[in-house]
Parts: structure tokens; C-alpha cells; sequence
């Protein structure tokens, strides 16, 4: 016999019995009977229900690739793995105000431009408003259609009279679906409407992109199922007092995910950035104690970035330990293997360390270019401005060598750098015409680089 389940439309923790209040988020009146999966009786089950017999097929059939449009904007093309795959749901996602709606405006004219149909549903701004950011932009002549509208049902409705090949719906929190007795925007609404939204585009061949909210946490807000539900899951990075803005594709089912596109924000919108390492390394000026340069591999492209570290005496007795653009607990990890296997304490010292540019870098490629910042500010000894640095660093002070180095290499000499410091061995030769030094472990590098240890 099914068991009856009970979900809340405020979180969306499941229960098997009803109560007036949420055991998880404490909401009232909020827990609401799922429906079941069969339309029988309840003591019918799945096993003796009738229904359709789905095809089968082997793994030696063949399909034809889905055709790409290309907008015609090389770095979006580039992060949605070579353009727009028909039939496709794309969800993007971005702190306020960083430039979602303006990126999508662009898009949304870039592929009109080309021929494909396209639809921009607002929820969140009137139609007005949104051919004013669309007269800024240039972008008053694109056969783009607008609508303002929140009810899941007329758009549905419309899109399926109009029949077009994209469609873009600014946000998925402001959807409102009549079959769900929850207020907008709650994890009940947001999975109803991601769930419509997303099967209609794979049963009608409509390719369409979601704007998703983020949390404080930087994650896309509603229930996690919806990043499941769709084929892409875009990032739109950057800070607000910055010009920079990165694209990250951190899932891709038609291309390589952490794939990133950068862009530029100017008066007139976002524009292409084709160069990002020399544009991340314009504003770097004379060599500085804690300035370093990194040679990462952000998806397919190889970026160089500069890291900037300042390490000076706390008046408090708890130091500071402030990051930006990098993960904290990963240079605690740099901190305690100083110290424990080098010597070097940072007992007593303020550590601060950016990601210059609004970069955020994740790769573990990252670990030897912030030691020697935090060497070079402990220091107050500058490393020669035309060398790079990377490698990784083990809890045993090992410097263990990472994948494309000559990738990095070849992009650093491109830039006018001369030397590089990177661990030892390593498959790729790489580096021609290059100064190359090699270490062995974080110890031989203090010594070898600092003299200290």
C-alpha cells in the first residue's frame, strides 16, 4: 500500500503526516499532501498500472549532433560549449545587480540577429522598462518580442501560440503557477515552475534559459533539483565595483563545464574580452612584496591573474584571516604547512589575500602562487616581475606537479614572461625559451627563493 507524503511549500522537507506547523523551518500552515504518482486508488500500487511501453535502444546507435546556433558573441558561445542547442533549458545565475538581465538582453538580440525566434518574459520589470535598457544598449532594433507576465499558465499558453525557438524568463522565482497553493517564489513554486518550464522546452524543441536568484551563499536560491533538472547551469561572477565579469559554466550536458567567458561592463553593456590574462594584468604595476602572478586553467583557456597578499601585525589578540576570490579553508591549509613543516609561523599576523580583477580561482594549481604572496609579504621581498608561478602543495610539504603545464607556460611567454618556478617532473616538457625552476618540496622552495626557512 502507497504511503501518503506530506512536503512543506516553504523549504520542502518531506513528512508522512500532517502538522500546522514545519518541523524544519518553523513555518505555519505550510505542509501540504503530495500527489500521488498513480491516478488509482491508493491501494492500487505502480506494479499492476498500465502504461505506455518506452523504446529501447543499444549503445552502438547513432544520432545525428544537435545542431548550435552561434549568437555571435564569441565568449557566451565559448562557455555554452560552441552555441545554442535546440530544445535545451539553460540555468543562470548571479548575484543582484551584476549584470544578468543586461547579459541576457544582449543575448536574446545576438540570437534573434540570427534567425531564431525569441521571446523575453519578464517577471520583474515592465515591458517599458525593459525597451529603455534595451535603447541604452543599441539593442532597439532586434526582433525580440517582450512580455511582462508571472503566470505560468498564459505564458505557457503563449509561447506554445507563438511557437518560438527561444525563450528567456527573467526570473524563475517571480513565476507563479496556479496549481500550487504556495506564495512566489517559495521552493514549491520555483520547482513546479522549473518542472513546466523545462518539459515543455524538451516535448515543443524551445530552447529556454531560467534567471535564477542566488543566497548569501552564492548559491542559485529554490531547491537544488532545479540545477538537476536543467542541461546548463551558468554562473554570472564579478564584483560590483569592478568592470570584470565572468561567465562559469559549472554544468554542461552539450559542453566542458568550468568553462568561462569574460566580459567587460561598460556604458553601452557588457563586451567581449578576448585577451582576459592581459586585461586581468593591465592595472599590475611595479613589482610589489606579496604581488604574484598565476598561470590557471579555467575550463579550456589558460588565465594568468595576479595574487596579492599583505601580511602585517594584529593589534587583536585573534589574527585576521580575510580571502577574496579564493577558498579560506584551503589557505588555513597553506598557513598550518609553513609553519609545521617550514618553520615559518603566522602566529601574531594579519593574512589578507585577493584575487586581483574580481577573479575566483578553484583550482589546487592556485596552492604555490599563494605561498609565495604570503613568503613575499611576510618577507617584504618582491619575486622578479617577469616570473609565474604554480603547483600544488600537499599536507607533507610536497610540491606535486599539475595537469596542461605547457598550456600555462605557453600563455605566460605570450605575455612577455621570462621564468616560471613549478614543481619538478610533470609529463609535459613545455616552457621553450623559458627559465625554468624547479622544486621538490615547500622547504627547497623557501630556501631556494627566499633564503628563508
Amino acid at each position: 500500500m502507497a504511503k501518503t507524503t506530506y512536503s512543506c511549500n516553504a523549504c520542502g522537507a518531506v513528512t508522512t503526516k500532517w502538522s500546522g506547523r514545519c518541523e524544519a523551518c518553523g513555518e505555519w500552515n505550510t505542509i501540504t499532501e503530495d500527489a500521488r504518482l498513480s491516478s488509482g486508488p491508493a491501494k492500487a500500487s505502480l506494479g499492476n498500472a498500465k502504461g505506455n511501453r518506452v523504446p529501447l535502444t543499444d549503445l552502438t546507435t547513432e544520432e545525428s549532433a544537435s545542431p548550435r546556433t552561434c549568437s555571435g558573441i564569441a565568449e557566451l558561445d565559448r562557455v555554452l560549449g560552441g552555441g545554442l542547442v535546440p530544445a535545451s533549458a539553460l540555468l543562470v545565475g548571479g548575484d543582484p545587480g551584476i549584470g544578468k538581465s543586461t547579459l541576457l538582453l544582449q543575448a536574446a538580440a545576438a540570437f534573434a540577429r540570427q534567425g531564431l525566434k525569441t521571446i523575453y518574459v519578464s517577471g520583474e520589470e515592465a515591458s517599458a522598462q525593459v525597451r529603455m535598457r534595451a535603447e541604452r544598449l543599441g539593442l532597439s532594433d532586434a526582433p525580440v518580442q517582450l512580455a511582462a507576465e508571472t503566470n505560468l499558465r498564459d505564458i505557457l499558453t503563449t509561447i506554445e501560440a507563438e511557437k518560438p525557438r527561444l525563450v528567456i524568463i527573467d526570473s524563475i522565482q517571480t513565476m507563479w503557477s496556479d496549481t500550487v497553493g504556495s506564495a512566489p517564489g517559495s521552493v514549491s513554486q520555483v520547482r513546479a515552475a522549473a518542472h513546466e518550464l523545462t518539459s515543455f522546452a524538451k516535448r515543443r524543441g524551445v530552447s529556454v534559459v531560467l534567471v535564477g536568484h542566488v543566497t548569501k551563499d552564492g548559491q542559485i536560491a529554490g531547491p537544488r533539483v532545479v540545477e538537476h533538472m536543467v542541461d546548463t547551469v551558468l554562473y554570472f561572477e564579478g564584483e560590483r565595483g569592478h568592470q570584470f565579469r565572468i561567465l562559469r559554466a559549472v554544468k554542461n550536458r552539450f559542453g566542458p563545464a568550468d568553462e568561462i567567458g569574460v566580459f567587460e561592463m561598460t556604458g553601452r553593456g557588457l563586451a567581449e574580452v578576448v585577451n582576459p590574462s592581459a586585461l586581468f594584468l593591465s592595472e599590475r604595476g611595479a613589482p610589489a612584496p606579496g604581488s604574484v602572478v598565476f598561470s590557471g586553467i579555467e575550463g579550456t583557456r589558460p588565465v594568468l591573474v595576479e595574487l596579492q597578499a599583505l601580511v602585517a601585525p594584529t593589534p587583536h589578540a585573534q589574527p585576521r584571516r580575510a580571502v577574496v576570490g579564493w577558498d579560506g579553508a584551503r589557505l588555513a591549509m597553506i598557513l598550518a604547512v609553513l609553519e609545521a613543516r617550514c618553520g615559518i609561523p603566522f602566529a601574531g599576523l594579519d593574512v589578507y589575500l585577493n584575487v586581483a580583477g574580481g577573479m575566483k580561482i578553484s583550482e589546487p594549481a592556485a596552492d604555490l602562487a599563494v605561498a609565495a604572496a604570503l613568503l613575499s609579504a611576510r618577507e617584504d621581498s618582491a619575486l622578479p616581475p617577469d616570473t609565474v608561478v604554480f603547483g600544488e602543495i600537499s599536507l607533507s610539504g610536497a610540491l606535486r606537479p599539475v595537469s596542461q603545464r605547457e598550456n600555462r607556460l605557453k600563455e605566460a611567454q605570450k605575455l612577455g614572461f621570462t621564468s616560471a618556478i613549478l614543481p619538478s617532473g610533470g609529463k609535459d616538457a613545455g616552457g621553450a625559451g623559458m627559465t625554468l625552476t624547479t622544486v621538490d618540496d615547500l622547504t627547497g622552495f623557501v630556501g631556494d627563493i627566499f633564503g628563508a626557512g
